[in-house]
Protein backbone atom coordinates (compact mmCIF):
# COMPACT_ATOMS: atom_id res chain seq x y z
CA UNK A 1 0.00 0.00 0.00
CA UNK A 2 1.25 3.47 -0.83
CA UNK A 3 1.50 6.27 1.71
CA UNK A 4 -0.73 8.48 -0.45
CA UNK A 5 -3.55 5.98 0.00
CA UNK A 6 -3.15 5.99 3.81
CA UNK A 7 -3.19 9.77 4.17
CA UNK A 8 -6.77 10.93 4.50
CA UNK A 9 -8.04 7.39 5.21
CA UNK A 10 -10.98 7.15 7.62
CA UNK A 11 -10.24 5.74 11.10
CA UNK A 12 -12.81 3.70 13.06
CA UNK A 13 -12.50 2.61 16.69
CA UNK A 14 -13.25 -0.87 18.05
CA UNK A 15 -16.99 -0.03 18.15
CA UNK A 16 -16.93 1.13 14.49
CA UNK A 17 -17.37 4.78 15.51
CA UNK A 18 -15.84 7.27 13.07
CA UNK A 19 -12.83 8.88 14.76
CA UNK A 20 -11.31 11.01 12.03
CA UNK A 21 -8.79 10.88 9.18
CA UNK A 22 -5.09 10.05 9.05
CA UNK A 23 -3.16 13.30 8.79
CA UNK A 24 0.41 12.02 9.17
CA UNK A 25 2.41 8.83 9.70
CA UNK A 26 5.61 8.21 11.67
CA UNK A 27 7.97 5.45 10.55
CA UNK A 28 10.78 3.63 12.37
CA UNK A 29 14.03 4.94 10.96
CA UNK A 30 15.78 1.57 11.08
CA UNK A 31 13.05 -0.66 9.59
CA UNK A 32 10.69 1.67 7.76
CA UNK A 33 7.71 0.17 9.61
CA UNK A 34 4.79 2.31 10.73
CA UNK A 35 5.18 3.29 14.40
CA UNK A 36 2.37 5.83 14.84
CA UNK A 37 -0.44 7.45 12.92
CA UNK A 38 -1.67 10.95 13.63
CA UNK A 39 -5.45 11.24 13.39
CA UNK A 40 -7.35 14.50 12.98
CA UNK A 41 -10.40 14.41 15.26
CA UNK A 42 -13.40 16.40 14.09
CA UNK A 43 -14.91 18.02 17.17
CA UNK A 44 -17.21 20.44 15.34
CA UNK A 45 -17.14 22.74 12.32
CA UNK A 46 -14.60 25.15 13.82
CA UNK A 47 -12.49 22.82 15.96
CA UNK A 48 -10.04 20.04 15.14
CA UNK A 49 -7.86 18.10 17.53
CA UNK A 50 -5.27 15.46 16.85
CA UNK A 51 -4.57 12.15 18.55
CA UNK A 52 -1.66 9.76 18.16
CA UNK A 53 -2.37 6.07 17.64
CA UNK A 54 0.47 3.59 18.11
CA UNK A 55 0.73 0.79 15.57
CA UNK A 56 0.03 -1.84 18.27
CA UNK A 57 -3.49 -0.37 18.59
CA UNK A 58 -4.32 -0.88 14.89
CA UNK A 59 -6.34 -4.01 14.16
CA UNK A 60 -6.38 -3.79 10.35
CA UNK A 61 -5.87 -1.47 7.40
CA UNK A 62 -8.14 -1.88 4.38
CA UNK A 63 -10.87 0.44 3.16
CA UNK A 64 -10.71 1.93 6.68
CA UNK A 65 -8.21 1.81 9.50
CA UNK A 66 -9.79 -0.26 12.27
CA UNK A 67 -8.51 0.18 15.81
CA UNK A 68 -8.39 -2.25 18.73
CA UNK A 69 -9.28 0.57 21.16
CA UNK A 70 -12.01 3.10 21.86
CA UNK A 71 -11.19 6.79 21.43
CA UNK A 72 -13.06 9.22 23.68
CA UNK A 73 -13.57 12.37 21.61
CA UNK A 74 -15.28 14.27 24.43
CA UNK A 75 -12.04 15.02 26.29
Amino acid sequence: MRIKKLLGMQVLDVDANHIGKIEDIEFAQETGEIEKIFVSLKKNILSNDETIIHYDNIKSIGDYVLLKITINQDE
